[in-house]
């Protein structure tokens, strides 16, 4: 009778320190940044008619290449603040014949990166 408790109790104080331990709320959480980072400087130097190669050179390449319609590019960037809440960043860049024309977007107001 003895031995069937110690096969249910040792089990169950497992779960319970287990369960306890994901609920510890004292976690450290850590700022995530992910994608491109992108300031004002980087879009002054854009001019139209640059290439792509002139273009990748100042902003760098986009995280994902757009296979289906290469006329744009999106740079984009997020930053979560310790798990709480995400600020989002897209710029688009737009080309014709391969030529720089303009971007759309805007960056954040203030980018903890630089």
């Amino acid at each position: 009778m003895q031995k069937i408790r110690f096969k249910i109790l040792i089990p169950t104080l497992v779960l319970l320190l287990g369960t306890i331990g994901c609920s510890f709320p004292g976690v450290y959480k850590i700022n995530i940044q992910q994608g491109n980072i992108i300031t004002q400087d980087m879009l002054d130097q854009l001019k139209p008619g640059m290439n792509r190669r002139q273009v990748h050179f100042i902003l760098g390449n986009p995280l994902v290449d757009n296979v289906f319609d290469d006329s744009h590019e999106n740079y984009a960037y997020t930053y979560q603040h310790a798990g709480e809440k995400t600020d989002r960043q897209l710029i688009t860049v737009y080309f014709e014949e391969d030529k720089y024309t303009h971007f759309t977007g805007e960056l954040l107001d203030k980018n903890p990166a630089y």
